[in-house]
């Protein structure tokens, strides 16, 4: 075949990663969820499925390079504005304690379960996939929370000024960084393939770009803004200089032998917390990548599932991925908001948005399939799990806050 399916492919994929974010708009559920749907919609359970030969021609593997660079094109820049998102919601110093008791508990309780479950799902790991690898990668799959997700629930609700929106932000942002630090370190683990040499390699490698970027690249960059963009707006000039950073500290962290995810991250991190260049970020890099780049990933992701996730054992296997994950996470989360003081109402509010997932999981699945810790079967039922615990998050709020009588202030704070 002369030509690539490459504009074909991103009319197919962009039409059903639409089509499926109306259809669960309509349920009051975030667009994200109808785009991570049609990745499962255009893998082999549906679309191949349906139309076997179509599929095969479209989807053919060898003409699937084109689609995988811009995959990760819209990956790096999407983590880029996760970072560069990533701020401290307001009032959250006077509640940083409350906050690290929802961060850590919830994402001990659900590493603990992940670890627990890991000897059922171990057999369905690829061969030659040593017991501990899997069950820390497991341990961190299920540890996720999704933090731009969250912020869109919270967002969508009204909530992110409220006391509850806060603690979950600032849980959800320190549950965020360790379960990051715990995934690098697998995957250090597994990627370095020397051992303990090559995971001091990329562990002293990933120290060293942090101490880079935030000693050397965010003074550089605070000047250059200041200087060239005091209104917030970066020319293109400037612009093009941010992008130039984002991909080289992804690049970085990619011949690290991690993902170039982490890099991209760490540089969005390190960019000077100003609201009116995050709008312009979000204007002129995030669109794109939203609209455009991240169907594509998901796509892909569905690509790489299998119907045979859901024949026999494995039914039994996704049932307790599922309970694992969302036991981990609503118990977690609800005990650090108990034990900063909260009532049980609210602490399983927290518990139940801590529970959201979404993209983050679709990207530790992915940094886990290319690492060789999970198979196509494992990464079909933590896809389904990742769908399934974003969707639970609004109804679970509902519950949690509808029996709630309207209370006198005085009382309201005493609680």
């Amino acid at each position: 075949m002369h030509h690539s399916p490459l504009l074909l492919q991103l009319v197919i994929i962009l039409a059903v990663a639409r089509g499926c974010g109306l259809l669960l708009r309509h349920v009051g559920q975030p667009p994200v969820i109808g785009e991570m749907a049609a990745g499962l919609v255009l893998g082999p359970i549906v679309f191949g499925a349906w139309f076997p030969e179509f599929h095969a021609v479209v989807f053919a593997p060898e003409s699937l390079s084109g689609l995988s660079s811009l995959s990760m094109l819209g990956l790096v820049l999407f983590m880029f504005i996760v970072g560069a998102e990533l701020r401290a919601p307001d009032g959250v110093r006077a509640q940083f304690k409350a906050a690290g008791w929802v961060g850590v508990l919830s994402v001990l309780v659900p590493m603990a379960l992940g670890i627990a479950v890991s000897p059922l799902l171990h057999p369905l790991a690829p061969t030659g996939v040593g017991f501990w690898p899997f069950a820390l990668f497991m341990a961190a799959a299920m540890s996720i929370t999704a933090f731009p997700i969250l912020a869109r629930i919270l967002k969508e609700r009204d909530m992110t000024h409220t006391r509850l929106g806060r603690l979950s932000l600032g849980g959800a942002a320190i549950a965020d960084v360790l379960a990051w630090i715990m995934l690098a370190l697998v995957v250090a683990l597994i990627g370095s393939g020397d051992g303990y040499a090559g995971f001091l390699k990329t562990t002293l490698g990933l120290v060293a770009v942090g101490a880079v970027v935030f000693g050397v690249l965010r003074p550089l960059y605070g000047w250059l803004l200041r200087r060239h963009a005091p209104d917030g707006k970066p020319s293109l000039m400037v612009l093009a200089a941010i992008l130039i950073g984002a991909f080289a500290c992804a690049a970085v962290t990619e011949w690290l032998g991690l993902h170039a995810v982490f890099g991209a991250f760490l540089f969005g991190a390190c960019l000077p917390r100003d609201d009116r260049l995050l709008k312009s970020l979000i204007e002129r890099v995030e669109y794109v990548a939203i609209v455009v780049l991240m169907p594509i990933f998901f796509a892909l992701a569905g690509l790489s599932t299998t119907g045979d996730a859901f024949v026999g054992a494995g039914l039994g296997a996704m049932a307790l991925i599922l309970i694992a994950a969302v036991a981990g996470k609503v118990i977690g989360g609800a005990a650090g908001a108990r034990m900063a003081g909260y009532g049980w109402r609210d602490s399983f509010a927290v518990g139940s948005l801590m529970n959201a997932r979404a993209l983050m999981e679709l990207i530790v699945m992915k940094v886990g399939l290319d690492a060789g810790l999970i198979g196509p079967e494992l990464f079909t039922m933590l896809l389904v799990m990742a769908i399934l615990t974003t969707v639970m998050v609004g109804p679970m709020l509902a519950l949690c806050a509808r029996r709630e009588p309207r209370m006198p202030t005085a009382a309201a704070e005493a609680d």
